[in-house]
């Protein structure tokens, strides 16, 4: 699982960040302006927010989100503690609002429940051009015909085609094989790509050079 951690306050994100690493892929930014780049270029599956940030109100960025039609699950992480202030944050999209400070088992039991509960309403069948996959039964089909792939080929494509078209880095495809600590040959990421092209296209999978790669729909 990949978090989007935004919080402007340098210790506390120091300590979140390592604590988070522990349990999931994070990447941590301080600004709006940072966390509307990295939201733009990647997928990710969960985001803390900070509201009181240094460039405006994270509130008011979630609230174009959910205008935009994004529903990945964000946790509210503020020292606002008033009535009000929680209210808004949830009237505004936000899933889940914790007030600081808070003890970290109570934060990392938030997160699940805010994982679980985006794992319960996928959609039945994501599409992208031709190839579509049934989130039920973890199938892929090629227009409408069944195909099967590597159980390694099999993960890489699920990650990317419920990514929508943004990019996905290869950190996170890695880390989606091996898990976090593991180390892989720094070729074997490109061996599954190469086999993935073979079945679907050279075209379908675009590398993106230091970055990662895309699902093309076509």
């Amino acid at each position: 699982m990949y978090l989007l951690l935004v919080e402007d306050d340098l210790g506390l994100g120091q300590a979140l960040h390592k604590l988070l690493l522990r349990h999931y892929r994070v990447h941590w930014v301080r600004s709006l302006a940072s966390a509307r780049r990295h939201f733009d270029a990647a997928e990710y599956d969960a985001m803390l927010l900070d509201l009181g940030l240094p460039d405006g109100d994270g509130v008011d960025w979630l609230r174009t989100l959910r205008a935009e039609g994004c529903l990945m699950p964000v946790l509210i992480i503020s020292a606002r503690d008033q009535l009000d202030d929680r209210v808004k944050g949830l009237d505004t999209g936000a899933d889940d609002y914790l007030v600081k400070p808070f003890e970290p088992d109570e934060l990392l039991a938030r997160i699940r429940v805010l994982l679980r509960r985006q794992s319960g309403v996928a959609q039945p069948r994501i599409t992208s051009g031709a190839l579509s996959f049934a989130t039920e039964s973890r199938q892929f089909y090629l227009s409408d015909e069944a195909v099967n792939f590597s159980p390694k080929e099999h993960q890489i494509l699920a990650v990317l085609i419920q990514a929508g078209g943004k990019p996905v880095s290869r950190e996170r495809l890695t880390q989606q094989l091996y898990g976090l600590g593991d180390a892989a040959d720094s070729n074997t990421l490109e061996v599954h790509i190469h086999a993935l092209r073979k079945v679907l296209g050279k075209d379908r999978i675009e590398t993106l050079r230091g970055f990662g790669y895309r699902l093309v729909a076509r």
